[in-house]
Formats: structure tokens, C-alpha cells, sequence
């Protein structure tokens, strides 16, 4: 069946693209089976050969990703489409036909009325930051299973709320920071908590990301085919002040969490990972700022964050300026052991080495595929134990990011000399504080040698109770005001 990718421009465009839709449905219940209505708001369960039905929730370019992870396998199929921007949803529909043999999903443009549908067993989630953790919240308490984008949540205490509506629907969520269905990183992991490289120390997180200015900031047109107010959901309606809507919201504290919560958190999951932390950190600091030059953007292009776990530290840099590699790697991790220490370069492959520099082993295989049939299985099997990247380990580590960022966030601005002053007294004796050191030779390389940072305080925190010691401001950064309509429900009502 051959399927345009145009928009319908007319109302026999319009309905014919709509019959092709209902018709693709019913091709898809007759072929796969429709399945039985489930009582409440549970959705029905999947018989070992049925196919599981997915809505995938955001249309942008993560979710093209989705789509071609669920659309076409064996085991699952696209059935509805959900994006408040039409053409996108469109799209996202028309992508999913070619790849299913031309049964092309329904595009809903209000999640909530997506949700209402019982034939639909799981969602896949990748719209803006702002919108994961409630729009996964809402799914499961329809009885959806979730497959969720990185970071799950937009700030700290709706990550927890997440875990906790997952627990008590019994739901499977799974956190899309796909690394952890890797078999060349499951090994790496393997091997260091081995002792492969000897007792772990610091474990180095790099997001050396080359990020251009997104231009000046000004007042912007919401693109047409938008519906604002649902775009902005549980964030305030504001001004566009960017001049791309799409995916620049990622640089405006409203909606995004900069890279710290874009590319980073691959990066601070698999350090968190690699040193075994199973709970947040005890300490947190951050410092760094916009820098190289002015524009819409508020979030950090230059950023060091680090994590105290008592014996252990997590030093996590940013680099959105042009940079080098450091010991191979510019996104990936470095793990340093008193035997040795070893570099991941990418989602899937790295290299251990000796003391001395010389490799030992190394470390390669997988791809996205491997994180998504890992949901489908944990779905049909209905354990969540199963899943390699449980809602709870995507929470802990988009935490991270987000204390990092409050850190900063609540930091005086000073001059470079001073901060530097700053840094040495809080990190004290620390491997980590030479990596300010080299931040501050990363920024002459561009032409940066005058400036001012945030340089954030030294933040105490109880990893149990996930609220920072007497710091009531920085308490409040836990969590965000939400417009009305668009509450975080409470635990006891999650």
C-alpha cells in the first residue's frame, strides 16, 4: 500500500486517509486478534501470541526511534499515534504504515483521550522532558504499560512518584536509556563489578557534545499545527522565546533539563551503574554556566557536577563548546579502579586497561533493538524484575541530574579566579577537582578566558528520605509548580 507523507489538504484527502486508518485497524484486530475488554481501567492482558499494541506518545525525532522499535517486529504493533502538533503526528503515522505493511496508526491529539482506549496495551513515551513522568503516570493508572524516555522525570519528586504509580498498578516501565540492554556493555559492567579494574573510585561521566547557539532571543510564533496549550501541559504557558520549537526547548529550564538531561543522563546512568550505586548520592555539587555566547537558551553548555556516595565519587563534565577527547572517550564514561581503569566510547563498546595504559579487554555488541525486545518480554511476562532499565534505575539516575542542576542553579555568580578558589576548597584533596582545571583550558582553546560562573553550593543530601539537610530552597527545587489540570497526584492518590 502506498502511503504519502503530505499532510491532508482537502476533505476527501481527509477522509480517505481516515478510512485507510479504520480499515488498517481492523486488518490489524482480524490479523493479530482483538483483544477482550479488561474491567476498571486495567487494559487486557496479551496472550503469548498476540501482538502487543502500542501508542507512541510524541512524533519528534526520539520518537521516529520508537516507532521503528515497535512498528513491523513480530511482536508488537503501532496502533495509535499521539502528538498535539498534527503534522508531526501525521508523519509519525505515515512512517509507521511503511513499516507495517501499510496499517497505518490512528493519530489522537490529546493524550488523555488516547488513554481512554482499551485496546491499547502499552505506550511508548517520548515527547518534551516536562511531559515524561506525568504522561507515564496517567498511562499506567489507565493500565498501560510505559516505555519512557530519558530523563523519566523533569525534577526529582515526580521521578519518585513514577516508581510509586508503577508499584501499585503493577505496570512494566521502562526507562529508555537503552545502554543497559547492551550485551558489550552488560559485560563491561560484569567486568568491573568483578573487580576487573580493581576497587572503584570515580567513575568519570563526559558529554562532550559540540551545542551552536540556538539564536537571540525573541518573541516567537507557535507553529500552527501546535496545540499550545496541550504542548505545555504541566508547565506554565509562556512566550516562545526560541526560534525552533521543536527540541530547543531542551536548552529552557521550563521544559528541559539541559544535556545534563539530554545526552548526559546515558552517561550518568552508566556511571551510576558502574559503581554500584543503588541509592542517590549523600553530596552533590555544580558549577558552570552559558558560555561562548548569548542567546535563548538558560541551561549550562559548560558544567561540572560531582557526587559524593561516601568512598565513591561521580564526576559528571558538560562541553557544548568544541572540544577534544579525553583518554578516547568525548560521550562516554571513564572508570578508574586501583588496578586499572576503563573507558566506554559508546553505548555499546570500550576497553579496560592496566595501570600502565595497557589494554586488557575489550567490550562490543548490541544495538536499540535489544532495549525494546527487553520491554516486549517483560510486558508478556508480566515482571518488571525482568526489565533492564526499570523506572526506578531511570529515576535514581535522572535524579542525579537533576541535583547536579539545582546545585547550580542556587549557585553566586563569580569571576574565574574566584571560582576556581571555590571549587579547590569544596573538592579538597579530590582527583576531581583537576577536572575544573581542564574545563578552564577547554574554554581558553575557545577563546573564552574571561568569565563569570555559577558556582553552586555543596549540597547535603539523604538519600532515604530524597530531600536535601537544611536547605528548605533547595527543597523546594525538588518539584515545580503545575498548572491546573495537570497536577502530580499525590502518593496516596498516584
Amino acid at each position: 500500500m502506498s502511503v504519502s507523507r503530505s499532510r491532508p489538504n482537502s476533505r476527501r484527502e481527509f477522509l480517505e486517509r481516515s478510512m485507510l486508518t479504520t480499515a488498517a485497524l481492523l486488518a490489524a484486530q482480524s490479523r493479530f486478534g482483538s483483544p477482550a475488554m479488561a474491567q476498571d481501567n486495567q487494559s487486557p492482558s496479551v496472550s503469548p501470541n498476540e501482538q502487543i499494541h502500542v501508542a507512541v506518545i510524541g512524533g519528534g525525532g526520539r520518537g521516529q526511534s520508537h516507532i521503528g522499535g515497535f512498528a513491523g517486529k513480530k511482536g508488537t504493533i503501532v496502533t495509535h499515534i499521539c502528538d498535539c502538533d498534527e503534522r508531526a503526528g501525521q508523519r509519525s503515522c505515515d512512517s509507521a504504515a511503511e513499516k507495517q505493511g501499510g496499517m497505518r496508526p490512528a493519530w489522537v491529539k490529546d493524550v488523555r483521550k488516547l488513554l481512554e482506549d482499551k485496546s491499547i496495551h502499552a505506550v511508548s513515551i517520548a515527547t518534551p522532558n516536562h511531559w515524561h513522568s506525568l504522561g507515564a503516570i496517567w498511562a499506567v493508572q489507565a493500565g498501560k504499560d510505559v516505555y519512557v524516555e530519558k530523563p523519566v522525570s523533569h525534577n526529582v519528586l515526580e521521578g519518585r512518584r513514577l516508581v510509586q504509580a508503577a508499584r501499585k498498578h503493577n505496570r512494566i516501565v521502562q526507562t529508555g536509556t537503552q545502554s543497559r540492554s547492551n550485551p558489550g556493555m552488560r559485560a563491561a559492567m560484569e567486568f568491573i563489578h568483578s573487580g576487573g579494574i580493581g576497587e572503584v573510585s570515580v567513575a568519570r561521566g563526559l558529554c562532550y557534545k559540540r551545542r551552536p547557539s540556538i539564536g537571540p532571543k525573541g518573541t516567537y510564533e507557535v507553529p500552527k499545527e501546535v496545540d499550545y496549550d496541550l504542548w505545555s501541559g504541566p508547565a506554565p504557558i509562556l512566550p516562545v522565546t526560541r526560534k525552533q520549537f521543536h527540541y530547543d526547548w531542551h536548552w529552557q529550564w521550563a521544559y528541559g533539563n539541559g544535556d545534563l538531561g539530554n545526552q548526559g543522563i546515558h552517561q550518568m546512568d552508566l556511571c551510576r551503574w558502574a559503581l554500584n550505586a543503588n541509592k542517590l548520592c549523600e553530596q552533590t555539587f555544580s558549577i558552570g554556566g552559558r558560555l561562548g555566547y548569548e542567546d535563548a537558551g538558560e541551561t549550562a553548555n559548560t558544567q561540572l557536577v560531582v557526587h559524593d556516595f561516601g568512598e565513591k565519587q561521580l564526576a559528571f563534565e558538560v562541553r557544548g563548546l568544541k572540544t577534544g577527547d579525553y583518554k578516547g572517550a568525548s560521550v562516554g564514561i571513564i572508570v578508574e579502579g586501583s588496578k586499572g581503569y576503563l573507558v566506554m566510547t559508546t553505548y555499546q563498546s570500550g576497553t579496560a586497561f592496566d595501570l600502565d595504559g595497557k589494554p586488557i579487554k575489550t567490550f562490543d555488541g548490541g544495538s536499540d533493538s535489544y532495549h525494546y525486545k527487553n520491554f516486549e518480554e517483560a510486558v508478556r511476562a508480566r515482571d518488571h524484575k525482568l526489565l533492564n532499565a526499570d523506572v526506578e534505575e531511570g529515576h535514581l539516575s535522572s535524579a542525579l541530574c537533576h541535583l547536579g542542576n539545582i546545585s547550580l542553579l542556587m549557585g553566586d555568580k563569580l569571576e574565574k579566579k574566584d571560582a576556581a578558589e571555590r571549587v579547590a576548597k569544596i573538592a579538597g584533596p579530590s582527583k576531581v577537582a583537576e577536572a575544573w582545571d581542564r574545563t578552564v583550558d577547554h574554554l581558553k582553546e575557545n577563546s573564552v578566558e574571561s568569565f563569570q560562573v555559577q558556582v553552586g553550593p555543596h549540597l547535603v543530601f539523604d538519600p532515604i528520605s530524597e530531600s536535601f539537610v537544611g536547605n528548605d530552597r533547595a527543597n523546594t527545587m525538588l518539584s515545580r509548580e503545575y498548572r491546573k489540570g495537570y497536577e502530580l497526584p499525590s502518593e496516596q492518590s498516584v
